[in-house]
Order: C-alpha cells, then sequence, then structure tokens
C-alpha cells in the first residue's frame, strides 16, 4: 500500500494503534463512574503540562504527564475527602489547566498558537522517540487496566459494596484518575486534548450498545476504538483532512449506528419471557460463598434473568445463579 511507503504514515498509524487501544481500556471505567468528562478535563490540565515545556524548552509528552498525573491526584484527593466535588474538580481542571497552559506559553515567547498541534492533534508529526515514549506508556496503562481488571471495575460501580470486599477503594480510585491522566497525554499527538475525551467515552458508549456484560464490553470497544484510530488516520491521508477530527467523527458514527441494533435488542429483552419455569423456584440448592468481589451489581435494573428462591432473589449470571446475602454473594 502506497501510505505504508511513508515512515510518517507508519508512526502515526502505530500511534493511533495505541491510542485506539488504550483510551477506551480506561475510558470504560470512567463511563462506569459517570465521569465521562473527566477525560476532557485532564486534557485541559495537560495544557499546562505543554506550556510548562515549552516555557523551559523540554519534550512536551513527559511534562504533560507529570502535570497531568498531578493535577489529577489533587483533584481526587480532594474529592475523597469531601473538600471539593466532582463538578467543582473538574472545573478547577477545565479552567486552570488552560489559563496556566496558555500564560506560560506566552512568556515562553509562542503564544497560544504554538498549543494548537497538541489541542487538536497532529499525529502525522510523531517523531520515532514520541512513538517510543507512547509505547512505554501505553504498556504501563493496560497491564493494570486489563489485570486488575475485576477490583477497578469493582470500584467504579459501587464503592460502597467494594469496601465491604476488602478492596483499598481510596488506591483504587487513584490509579482510574492516574491511568486517565497518561492516556489522555498519550493521546494528545493523535485526536488531541480536546477531542481526547470524544476517544474515551464514544467507543465505550457503542460496544455497550452492542453488546452486553463488562468483558465483551471492554473487548468491543478497544476493537471500535482502534477501528476509527486507525480508519481516520489512514482517511486523512487520503482526504487531506485533520486526523483527530475524522477519528472523532467516525467513532460518532459507529455510535449512531449501534443505536438501532441496541434498541432491537432491548425491546426483544422486553417482549422475551425470561426462565419462566424457574420463577418462585423453591427447591433447595446450597450455596456457597464467594470470596472474591463479584465484578457486577445485581439488581431489577441489570438486566439478567431474577428467580424469586425462598426468601431472597437470585440472578443467573454467565452461567451461575447469583444471590446478595448481607455483604457478600453466594452462588450455586
Amino acid at each position: 500500500m502506497e501510505i505504508l511507503a511513508y515512515p510518517f504514515m507508519q508512526r502515526a498509524l502505530l500511534a493511533a494503534l495505541l491510542t485506539g487501544i488504550i483510551a477506551p481500556a480506561i475510558g470504560i471505567y470512567i463511563v462506569q463512574r459517570r465521569l465521562s468528562l473527566l477525560g476532557d478535563g485532564l486534557g485541559h490540565v495537560a495544557i499546562a503540562g505543554v506550556g510548562l515545556a515549552l516555557m523551559t524548552g523540554q519534550a512536551p509528552i513527559p511534562w504533560a504527564v507529570a502535570v497531568c498525573v498531578a493535577g489529577a491526584v489533587v483533584v481526587e484527593i480532594l474529592r475523597q475527602q469531601g473538600k471539593a466535588t466532582g463538578d467543582v474538580g473538574l472545573a478547577i481542571l477545565f479552567y486552570g489547566g488552560l489559563a496556566a497552559g496558555v500564560l506560560m506559553s506566552g512568556i515562553a515567547g509562542q503564544g497560544a498558537a504554538a498549543l494548537s498541534q497538541y489541542l487538536f492533534g497532529s499525529l502525522t508529526t510523531v517523531t520515532a522517540a514520541d512513538l517510543a515514549v507512547i509505547g512505554v506508556l501505553a504498556v504501563l496503562v493496560l497491564v493494570p487496566t486489563l489485570g486488575l481488571a475485576p477490583q477497578v471495575f469493582a470500584v467504579s460501580t459501587d464503592e460502597e459494596f467494594a469496601r465491604t470486599q476488602g478492596l483499598r477503594v481510596r488506591l483504587y480510585n487513584i490509579l482510574i484518575v492516574v491511568l486517565a491522566a497518561v492516556t489522555v497525554t498519550l493521546a494528545m499527538r493523535t485526536v488531541g486534548l480536546l477531542l481526547v475525551s470524544a476517544l474515551m467515552v464514544v467507543p465505550v458508549a457503542a460496544a455497550q450498545n452492542l453488546v452486553r456484560g463488562f468483558y465483551a464490553a471492554l473487548i468491543t470497544a478497544m476493537v471500535v476504538g482502534v477501528s476509527v484510530t486507525v480508519g481516520g488516520a489512514m482517511g486523512s491521508f487520503y482526504l487531506d483532512t485533520p486526523p483527530g477530527a475524522l477519528i472523532v467523527v467516525l467513532a460518532i458514527v459507529v455510535f449512531v449506528l449501534s443505536w438501532p441494533y441496541s434498541a432491537l435488542i432491548s425491546k426483544r429483552r422486553r417482549v422475551a419471557p425470561v426462565l419462566p419455569e424457574l420463577v418462585d423456584d423453591e427447591t433447595l440448592l446450597p450455596h456457597v460463598a464467594v470470596p472474591e468481589a463479584h465484578p457486577h451489581k445485581h439488581g431489577p435494573d441489570c438486566e439478567h434473568p431474577a428467580i424469586r428462591h425462598g426468601d431472597h432473589t437470585d440472578y443467573v449470571h454467565e452461567g451461575h445463579r447469583h444471590a446478595q446475602h448481607g455483604d457478600h454473594y453466594d452462588e450455586h
């Protein structure tokens, strides 16, 4: 292919591939915590890091990572201590980071225009050194995102339930925002700091329309992410368009196309009988306590088949019947 004959496009496609994998992988936890705009706020903080790099004449990615991670941790600690609500924390990220970045860029004598390639992405200018940093950061984000998936999902879904399971909720919450901060800075060369939140949220929303279950949604979101980032990078080469904008538009197109399918599946679920032969099951079945945190919070709206069983309700999930008893789940 002609496009692969250009070294700058080879680097651009690799950077797009890594971003497409990582952004939805951490984005699924952000969506679960109902903080979909967190990535946008962290993008504004990263602008301060870029401005600091311009002022000191250093490479922008390491400074953006350091400043973005520090800002994310401070806001998360304030939120946990009740000294700032989530909305106030996001406002501090939005306005403080943007103002500091523009101010330091002006002090460096480069003005706000120097920030444009980071605000909107400049995928074709990715250097070999940038690609190496992006690759290392991608591994650092992907390992805990996948390796600690049950714990992080439990904390993102229900902090109180996770706390009763003995999970270190505060530590996992900080881990989530740190990984999100690193992902934002990783994506600033592909889609830009102002559009990175879309790549963390839209593929996840599309995946949740197409499949059910956490791991299915995670894998599908990563597939959608890779498809739109690589497709957007290739499309921008042939159409001579900004890659970041095209990537986000493609992601939104996928989400819109997934919408009718989600509505159809939901309609079928509502009209289909749900294991009628098992409802009001009075059979005596032994319960086995599950020691680890259950990765899904069952309830009337969880869409899993419910079975009234004696004095409690079981939920059918992944071939097992789960029942919540006090602070833990049993299954049989």
